[in-house]
């Protein structure tokens, strides 16, 4: 308990002469500004703010037709490669004895 006690007071004493040293170097502190303050851009007025919203129609694109993940085994053959890999096979463990 005594150690704690002397470590809390080592700790504080050293961030008071911390802040002291702080204080004695720079008397007088200047903040910084994060960013620079909003300026209207010459000819705001007359230029859009955001582009217009695309027009879609909800429908989907008739252009390509959906493939399937993995393909048949005629299509492996002929070279074609499953878009997933193949699940890895179950893990079992012997079951467990009752007591």
């Amino acid at each position: 308990m005594l150690l704690a006690g002397v470590m809390v007071t080592a700790g504080l004493v050293i961030a008071g002469l911390a802040v002291a040293q702080l204080r004695a170097s720079n008397p007088h502190p200047q903040m910084a500004q994060a960013t620079q303050p909003l300026k209207a851009t010459p000819g705001a007025e007359t230029n859009p703010s955001a582009p217009a919203e695309p027009t879609t129609t909800g429908a989907r694109p008739s252009g390509t037709p959906p493939e399937p993940a993995r393909p048949d085994a005629e299509a492996q053959k002929a070279g074609a490669t499953p878009a997933l890999p193949s699940a890895p096979a179950e893990k079992t463990a012997a079951p467990i004895k009752d007591r």
